[in-house]
């Protein structure tokens, strides 16, 4: 029995609103939780195939599933799927997890063709960043493909979109696998010694991005790897697409040996080797802020590096790297699109604990009047003053236990310097101006 539109579900908590697919084993719905008015995804085994005699290995790797999902999002990795809740309904395990807005990869693709260079290798490079830290938990994905990631979109926010993993339906750990009775459907993404030996290593989800890569760029599925061993040649991406760099053909290319011992034997490494062969833009005097570094120090959580850096691309935005500091007039005449822009990255990869669209609800909850009165109690909100004084900023928390809201600060570029003032009353008449 499938669940209908608007039923609810888990003593009421849950509302069904649609059913997003289904595949031989699992289901998916849309739903709203009722009480926090957020849309999520929830995943459950079909009841189709109950009669399997396989169903509780089914529901035993279902389980699995849900554990390792929860165990890869504990730290809220803004390129891996959320799980919330988990609970049994209707003799049912149920899965409760992000809904991501947006379409996969392989949707994308489909409806629009293939995409730019700098910006497939953006999401496949935001894909494997997630998966460096996967591989620390001793956990694999063997699935990343182009319908496992998902390209999630902020429709009121420009060059917002980001990549997102989901579907950890055939994840396996490190252990040795004894016997293994999965189908894997994207066989065109996967190499062959999973589909063929079930083995299972860093060098299998290498292959997998890096042919999710391949089709991001050519808009064409990859060979397949069986075909390979019986010398069908996989074609190169470049010859498909004549302006793709060569550094990143290669790069596909690595990734995707047909012997696993020929590929970069770690996610980090085939990352790293991406990162130094995506062309960079020739500089210019009129070109702006390259926002690269913040990005990397972001997905790095290297929060007062990133602090550091979003003052130093401020600066130079206005043009005031000599100055070192902004004034109200700076602050009033800083472009829209970039303020929007450090505030989404920031964002984006603090999981909205912090970003400057953050501190301005915090401003607007401590009544939001432009007086030294409302800064104080937002200072003391977001970690600035503790005790009646400001916090100096060597002694403050740079990680993600710090009060949501404190970066960034950009400390070194405001009031020239120093702490006080209304310098975020201008700051957050530009944000409310600019509706950040």
């Amino acid at each position: 029995m499938f669940w209908g539109e608007g039923q609810l579900i888990h003593n009421g908590k849950y509302k069904i609103e649609r059913q997003l697919g289904g595949g031989g084993f699992a289901v998916t719905y849309q739903a709203i939780h009722t009480q926090l008015n957020r849309r999520v995804v929830i995943k459950t085994p079909n009841l189709s195939v109950q009669n399997d005699p396989d169903y509780l290995k089914y529901l035993k790797r279902f389980k699995k599933e849900a554990q390792m999902l929860g165990e890869c999002c504990a730290d809220s990795h803004p390129h891996i799927v959320q799980v919330f809740d988990f609970f049994e309904e209707d003799g049912r395990s149920c899965l409760v997890m992000q809904y991501i807005p947006g379409e996969s990869l392989w949707q994308f693709v489909q409806s629009r063709g293939a995409l730019p260079e700098t910006q497939a290798v953006k999401y496949i490079r935001q894909i494997g960043v997630a998966l460096v830290e996967v591989h620390k938990k001793s956990i694999f994905h063997l699935d990343v493909t182009p319908p496992n990631i998902m390209l999630s979109f902020e429709p009121a926010v420009p060059n917002s979109c980001k990549a997102v993993l989901i579907d950890f339906g055939i994840a396996g750990d490190m252990s040795p696998p004894s016997t293994l009775s999965r189908t894997f459907g994207n066989k065109a993404f996967a190499p062959y010694e999973l589909v063929r030996k079930g083995i299972r290593h860093p060098t299998v989800d290498v292959y997998c991005l890096a042919a999710s890569l391949y089709y991001a760029v050519t808009g064409q599925r990859p060979t397949n790897s069986f075909d390979r061993f019986d010398d069908e040649e996989l074609v190169p991406p470049k010859k498909l697409v004549p302006s793709l760099s060569k550094g990143v053909n290669q790069v596909i290319l690595q990734g995707m040996a047909l012997e696993a011992k020929d590929r970069p034997q770690t996610m980090q490494e085939w990352v790293k080797l991406l990162l130094e062969s995506t062309p960079q833009p020739t500089p210019s005097r009129k070109q702006g802020p390259d926002y690269s570094n913040l990005e990397n120090l972001l997905i790095d959580k290297k929060w007062r590096e990133a602090d550091e850096e979003t003052a130093r691309v401020m600066l130079k935005v206005v043009g005031r790297e000599k100055q070192g500091w902004l004034d109200v007039k700076d602050i009033d005449n800083f472009p829209c699109t970039d303020l929007r822009t450090i505030d989404q990255l920031w964002v984006t990869y603090s999981d909205r604990h912090f970003g400057f669209s953050v501190q301005k609800r915090i401003w607007q909850e401590c009544g939001a009047k432009v007086d030294y009165e409302t800064e104080c109690k937002l200072g003391d909100r977001v970690g600035w003053r503790k005790n009646g004084f400001w916090v100096n900023y060597d002694e403050r928390d740079f990680s993600l236990n710090a009060p949501r809201g404190l970066l960034p600060s950009c400390w070194m570029v405001f009031s020239v310097g120093r702490w006080g003032g209304l310098w975020f009353s201008s700051l957050t008449s530009k944000l409310v101006k600019c509706n950040i």
